[in-house]
């Protein structure tokens, strides 16, 4: 497409974000009235229909010159003002609970007649929320309640124990001797014994903490925050040590579990010694869940009882690596303000996109490793299938397919929950439990009308495995032609087919609309310092960064809101990422809270980067190397089969379009006759076209929901204060469809927002991939 016409769909694209842009930049609104006259009331622990739990946190905004003595409460009848008071802050907020399922009308009223009314949508606290039907079966833990695994919250008391370093001083024994110990409040150790911290808005306190544990969404969440036993904490005066801020840490892997499972640790002293709140879920574990739906709703809630329970909050950070990165990243993109910032380390997109790398590993493995399928004269060895693969080290494609083909993509492997009798079996029990992670997503892919199982957003139709090999003289023809005739598919049971793989439709459509297929379209939202190490064969390759910035060019025209961190440990890249990653990124949403010019959130993010805050390479253990020329030589870029095939760095095309086959097209390289007509039967229908959008390729619609639509829909405008009675033509606001408006936006934060001939094919390809100028956009509706 020609570029004016990618601008224009960018120009669109900011048009419709930038309302939530600025939304998300404003700071939290302590105190003052709505406008000079207006009555209004804020629910401020979640979007107002997406409440969960029968609570909400609530404020009401009182006109200029009334008083609180006139404001009367009630919800759907029920007399609740007593619930509400003035605070330290002058704010009148209240904590409105015993909230029916469904809808629930909240009233304010003045004396002199005003009065203004927001309704409450309410979920269970098992869910959904907005994720749809739930899987099942679902086990749920020892001692649940009920069948959605509720149980009564647990809370636990630790210590950092103190240290005495050279000079003398009680420091935190943390990461060190010891880590976190159990603490007593009923019989506590001597103060001399417990470490003190000096929180970054300048609180000091002994190194105490609260871990709290409990159950939402069918599965466990937990919160840990430097807390003193002895006294109170509300969310409308939360004790003094915590700075406002959240920091979500998140598990490894990608997995599918059909039953509870147990929160990533929350005990992380880099966020809890600066007070930071840690907090975690089950469900934002990817190696335990990971759908991309299920990951967001459970964060979202976890969120909304945050601050329902200790208060607003200012900014929330994301960390993880591997499976923890491809959290950050999808969700961040599909719930844009959910985080204000992540910290992705050995990162992944999403889960979708890098699956074709998955298949085709796995799919070149099934025919370099069946020789007797091969044609005579046509040997591989290690080396030169690498240069198929786009990586170094075969041993790449083995770990990757080997840990997760069958943990994500066979349907009768045995995910935990669901028991040998259960699970599903094309001869002996096809209507049984399919543990893929399609499967789980079926309420955002649909199902294939031919048999009822969740469509795949996956296809290699037209992919010419190999290309630039074949092109730079590293592959033989007969080679090409063979492995492209011969690698085949897969069918919807993974079992190895002649065919090569049709996505189904409209699967894939909904991939891309729900985010599963990370496009970065809203993820210019974000502010991102990617951390990133060498790889040495085991999978996590340092591409993968590269593939979001590449999407972020193609879709903003800019990468400005993302750093990559390099460095010389293996997959981290220095040892220290995470502790220095925190301390940027505080340092970078702190400037964003500060700006409070007009403008969209995505250039703040932008504008207010601080100058020290850039891409680098260190030596793994801290010390940044000044030559960045240095940076790919210890942090090398390696690739896909799909960028060796021709597309490029972003990987995000699962489908390609199609062009004629075109002998013309390979020159210099020379096919025999016989070879010509072997690659003519492969692709009867064309070649992959990588200058093109792929087919049904389109924008992450962001916060949707699939509470009542298979594929989902937007959420739309989430509801609103209204006045009512003589107040009513002051009106009520209302921003883009989609978005959120400023008034709804505190749960979501900034609010209250990488063998000779191998490695110079491997430096080609990378960096042909990333210079390969990446397609332009078709007009999006």
């Amino acid at each position: 497409m020609k570029e004016s016409n990618k601008n224009t769909g960018s120009r669109l694209r900011v048009a419709a974000a930038g309302v939530l842009a600025t939304l998300l930049a404003l700071p939290p609104s302590y105190g003052g009235a709505a406008s000079d006259q207006q009555l209004r009331i804020r629910v401020l622990s979640n979007r107002a229909d997406l409440i969960s739990g029968g609570d909400a946190l609530v404020e009401v905004m009182m006109p200029a010159g009334s008083s609180a003595a006139q404001l009367r409460m009630d919800e759907d009848g029920r007399d609740v003002r007593q619930a509400f008071a003035a605070r330290k802050d002058g704010r009148i907020t209240g904590m409105i609970t015993g909230l029916s399922l469904g809808d629930n009308v909240v009233t304010a009223r003045l004396s002199d007649g005003r009065a203004a009314q927001i309704t409450i949508k309410n979920h269970p606290i098992g869910g959904p929320v907005f994720a749809g039907p739930q899987v099942q079966p679902w086990v749920c833990q020892a001692g649940a309640l009920d069948k959605q695994c509720n149980a009564p919250t647990t809370y636990d008391f630790l210590y950092a124990p103190a240290v005495i370093s050279g000079g003398g001083a009680n420091v935190p024994g943390v990461g060190g001797v010891g880590g976190f110990r159990p603490y007593d409040p009923a019989n506590p150790p001597s103060s001399s014994q417990i470490a003190t911290t000096t929180t970054d808005n300048g609180v000091t306190v002994p190194y105490i903490i609260r871990v709290e544990t409990g159950y939402m969404d069918r599965d466990q969440y937990a919160i840990a925050a430097l807390y003193d036993p002895a006294q109170p904490w509300t969310p409308w005066s939360p004790q003094p040590q915590w700075n406002r801020k959240l920091l979500i840490t998140h598990g490894a892997s990608c997995g599918i579990d059909h039953q509870t499972g147990t929160a990533p640790s929350v005990t992380d002293d880099a966020g809890l010694s600066r007070g930071f709140i840690v907090m975690s879920t089950a469900l934002d574990n990817a190696g335990h869940n990971c759908a991309l739906i299920t990951q967001a709703e459970s964060l979202i809630m976890a969120k909304e009882h945050l601050i329902e329970a200790y208060g607003e909050i200012r900014y929330t950070i994301g960390t993880g690596c591997s499976g923890g990165s491809l959290v950050q990243y999808q969700v961040a993109n599909a719930y844009p303000g959910l985080y204000q910032g992540i910290l992705p380390q050995c990162s992944f997109p999403d889960a979708w996109s890098t699956a074709q790398q998955l298949v085709d590993y796995h799919l070149i493995r099934e025919y370099v490793e069946h020789p007797d399928r091969w044609a005579p004269g046509v040997v591989w060895d290690p080396v030169t299938i690498g240069l198929v693969e786009g990586h170094p080290n075969h041993v790449n494609s083995i770990v990757l397919d080997e840990l997760y083909f069958t943990a994500t993509g066979d349907p009768d492997n045995p995910c935990a929950g669901v028991s040998d009798a259960e699970r599903y079996d094309a001869q002996t029990n096809p209507k049984g439990v399919r543990c893929t992670l399609a499967d789980v997503m079926v309420n955002v892919f649909g199902r294939r009308p031919q048999d009822g199982f969740a469509g795949r957003p996956l296809d290699n139709i037209g992919v010419q495995y190999g290309l630039s090999a074949l092109m730079s003289g590293l592959i033989t023809p007969a080679q090409f032609a063979d492995l492209n005739a011969k690698v085949g598919g897969a069918d919807i049971d993974a079992e190895p087919t002649a065919e090569r793989i049709a996505a189904d439709r409209p699967a894939l459509a909904n991939a891309y609309r729900s985010g599963a297929i990370n496009t970065a379209s809203n993820l210019d939202q974000t502010a991102i310092i990617d951390l990133r190490g060498p790889d040495p064969g085991a999978f996590h390759d340092s591409y993968r960064a590269w593939a979001v910035r590449a999407r972020l060019e193609r879709e903003h025209g800019t990468h400005a809101n993302q750093v990559i961190w390099g460095g010389a440990a293996p997959i981290i890249g220095d040892v220290n990422y995470t502790t220095f990653g925190l301390v940027a990124m505080d340092r970078w949403l702190a400037a964003i809270e500060k700006d409070h010019r007009d403008l969209p959130l995505a250039q703040k993010i932008i504008e207010d980067k601080p100058a020290d805050i850039h891409d680098q390479c260190s030596d793994g253990i801290g010390h940044v190397i000044p030559v960045e020329e240095a940076c790919p030589l210890i942090v090398p870029i390696y690739s896909t089969p799909r960028v060796v095939a021709g597309e490029s760095i972003a990987t995000d095309n699962n489908k390609c379009t199609l062009k004629p086959l075109r002998r013309s097209d390979y020159t210099p390289v020379q096919f025999s006759d016989a070879q010509w007509a072997q690659i003519e039967q492969t692709f009867p229908t064309g070649v992959c076209d990588w200058s093109k959008p792929g087919v049904d390729e389109q924008d992450t619609i962001p916060w949707q929901t699939y509470h009542d639509r298979v594929g989902g829909r937007g959420l739309g405008v989430a509801p609103a204060s209204r006045p009512l009675g003589a107040s009513a033509s002051a009106g009520s606001p209302r921003v883009l469809s989609g978005q959120i408006p400023a008034d709804e936006l505190p749960a979501t934060g900034l609010v209250g927002v990488r063998l000779a001939g191998f490695v110079a094919l491997g430096i080609a390809i990378a960096v042909a991939a990333m210079m390969r100028p990446v397609r332009g956009r078709r007009s999006r509706p």
